[in-house]
């Protein structure tokens, strides 16, 4: 299969922000649509800054409206929304506009959503929850929706770059397949672009990423299969990598560049009190397993953090 080529005026149709955009077309071409989706990922969450997300949320209409334009991301807009305008009533999207507008003015852009296949009703619902979010939980939300409508773009134009490409070298693939016959499959190259397991750290009550907070990645290499509560645990902790978050809030690379995860029992701590001395958290760890059917995935553990209180959840 020929390389997929993207030039940066298709990418800024998948996604609005001339940061992306540029790093997309800078990395073009890739090997294969998957290796792609892993590229534009990690420019997304580790290349592109808090102006590019906002430019690339004001890029997308409101929900409950079709957008004026016909460009291509204007259509591809209008296609997402389809389900949405289907079932709603008028009054329905009379109450989308009046939240769509307080949820702008609390946060300061739109509302977004990966709203493909979703009722006016389920997106109102979603709206309603998360309009309770703080401003920084809130961004980073917006961000992963943003990368899945991105990443269901990307697919819809380079699968289609990918089909033309297979159907005009069916002869050389004959020729692969022979081959793979007597020598057996190709080796699989590496598909990851990031390492399989990031974390970054928002200052929720500064309202800003938290820089300089040293962070260590273990693994549980214990007598016991996995840790248990309320037992001691010296010496079954094996660490993993060790780095400093940068001005953004994220982790440098906290294990080696690999494909597959050994599956088994993670654990990420932060040195908030040498951050936040007056703080009331000596140090935060956050522990989590992770699953033989899951090797394959990316694992990002985040923590939002405050001089009295902490949160993480697992993002894209």
């Amino acid at each position: 299969m020929e390389e997929i080529k993207l030039d940066e005026k298709q990418a800024l149709a998948c996604c609005g922000s001339t940061q992306f955009a540029k790093q997309m077309a800078m990395a073009s071409p890739f090997p294969s649509l998957d290796h792609a989706i892993s590229a534009a990922t990690d420019i997304w969450f580790n290349k592109v800054d808090v102006n590019g997300w906002l430019e690339a949320f004001a890029a997308h209409p409101q929900i409950g409206e079709s957008p004026s334009s016909h460009t291509t991301s204007a259509q591809w807009s209008k296609g997402e929304q389809a389900t949405a305008l289907a079932t709603a009533t008028d009054s329905g999207l009379q109450e989308l506009s009046n939240w769509n507008a307080q949820y702008r003015q609390k946060f300061g852009h739109v509302f977004l959503i990966c709203a493909a296949g979703r009722s006016a009703a389920e997106i109102l619902n979603e709206l309603k929850n998360r309009y309770l979010n703080r401003p920084i939980l809130e961004l980073e939300i917006a961000a992963q929706e943003q990368m899945k409508v991105t990443e269901s773009r990307l697919r819809k134009l380079l699968s289609a770059k990918a089909k033309a490409d297979s159907t005009g070298s069916q002869y050389s693939m004959v020729g692969v397949r022979k081959a793979e016959g007597f020598l057996g499959k190709a080796p699989q190259v590496q598909t990851r672009t990031r390492p399989p397991i990031t974390t970054h750290v928002l200052d929720v009550s500064r309202g800003s990423p938290g820089a300089g907070i040293e962070v260590h990645l273990e693994m549980w290499k214990g007598s016991q299969p996995r840790p248990l509560f309320g037992e001691i645990d010296i010496g079954g902790w094996v660490l993993q990598g060790s780095s400093t978050t940068d001005k953004d809030g994220r982790s440098g690379q906290l294990m080696s560049m690999v494909d597959a995860l050994s599956p088994g029992v993670y654990r990420i701590s932060f040195n908030t009190g040498k951050y936040c001395p007056e703080g009331f958290f000596p140090y935060v760890s956050i522990v989590f397993e992770i699953r033989e059917t899951q090797k394959f995935e990316h694992f990002h553990v985040p923590l939002l953090l405050s001089p009295f209180s902490f949160a993480t959840y697992r993002g894209s």
